[in-house]
């Protein structure tokens, strides 16, 4: 009678948790059809999407053996929420990459470097690690490359780094110091002529950054940019390793953290209608890569994708494709998105260990 009573608590105990989740996966899915402009809350369950599949992956085995009827919970948690699974993961294992690559497919490298201060964590033996950077890049051969978080300096001449092997670039000097001596941003650099270039200011700092390249008898435009971070500082990362312990000075750090995280989400909305109000009105096809800093269940990336825009990773890659190495193993959160013009050829992703980031690879094609 008791091993009944408990079977049946049990039993009750694991539906409700199963439910639970379900419920949490499904309000997460929300999170790529809801601006986080208007709704911040739905942004912090969004980045908690692939960990709530892999429970219900795990409740669908658990419920296989223990009551197979109630396999109907995960299973149609997950199809109703299928638009998350099918961005989550690439199912390419055998695509490699071939450095060789085809006269009329065009190159693409897409890098978010951290302002070249590379990841020692050592300030006292910390050096810039600017010319390893451009030799990461170079080695591929691409044509155009897009880096966000670069800089320049009348001292420190980064962009002659690149210039010899790209004589074209754009670089939308986000943020100025030293009066003007000393630039930041997003840059496009092109082994082919520009022929026009602009920028969408953001209403924070940073800003949408264009080129129109011409290449033999085709042009196209190429977009890159960096939407708003947490911009959590070292302080930050210890501090989400103290939320665990519930104390009055780790409630203070939840706040400090959930705010900034606030504060991004809502200005990542705004940003990314801004964005897709851009890309819209290209006359020419069009790539936009860049750190979007935020991961594929969000808003961001489903409306920058939108239905006519490609997922090179997802095309060509394998796996859940981390591109930030901080913080968690599933944070995607670079991109590069051709629109349907092209046909995506390869695509791979470079851990060089030179920034908190990984490069971007893709090789496409314009179809005639």
């Amino acid at each position: 009678m008791a091993k009944s009573i408990f079977r049946r608590a049990t039993k009750t105990v694991f539906i409700a948790i199963n439910v639970f989740i379900s419920l949490l996966f499904l309000f997460g899915a929300l999170s790529s059809h809801i601006n986080p402009a208007n709704w911040w809350m739905n942004g912090f369950t969004g980045l908690i999407v692939p960990y709530l599949v892999l429970i219900l992956v795990f409740f669908v085995v658990f419920w296989l053996f223990a009551k197979p009827i109630l396999t109907i919970i995960p299973l149609c948690t997950l199809f109703i929420g299928y638009q998350q699974l099918h961005v989550i993961f690439a199912w390419h294992p055998s695509a490699g990459f071939v450095k060789h690559k085809h006269d009329d497919d065009l190159r693409i490298a897409d890098w978010n470097i951290q302002s070249f201060n590379g990841l020692s964590k050592n300030k006292a033996g910390k050096k810039p690690v600017r010319n390893e950077v451009a030799e990461s890049i170079i080695k591929f051969h691409p044509d155009l490359i897009c880096m966000q978080e670069f800089n320049h300096a009348n001292t420190t001449d980064n962009i002659s780094l690149f210039s010899k092997q790209y004589p074209y670039h754009y670089f939308s000097k986000d943020y100025l110091r030293a009066n003007g001596n000393y630039q930041s941003g997003c840059i496009i650099f092109s082994k082919f002529p520009i022929i026009d270039s602009g920028k969408i200011q953001y209403p924070i700092a940073e800003s949408l950054i264009f080129a129109d390249i011409v290449k033999g008898a085709d042009t196209f435009r190429i977009y890159t940019t960096h939407l708003q971070s947490f911009k959590f500082k070292k302080e930050d990362y210890n501090d989400l390793e103290k939320i665990k312990d519930q104390d009055d000075e780790n409630l203070i750090a939840s706040k400090s953290i959930f705010r900034k995280m606030d504060l991004a989400f809502n200005r990542r909305g705004v940003q990314t209608g801004m964005v897709r109000e851009a890309i819209e009105k290209s006359p020419y096809p069009s790539v936009i890569c860049g750190d979007f800093n935020d991961v594929p269940n969000s808003y961001t990336y489903f409306h920058i994708k939108g239905d006519d825009r490609q997922d090179a990773f997802l095309q060509k890659g394998f796996g859940i494709g981390r591109s930030f190495i901080s913080l968690a193993p599933t944070l995607r959160i670079d991109y590069i998105l051709p629109d349907s013009h092209f046909d995506i050829r390869q695509f791979q992703m470079v851990n060089e260990e030179l920034s908190d980031h990984i490069m971007l690879l893709t090789d496409i094609h314009l179809k005639k």
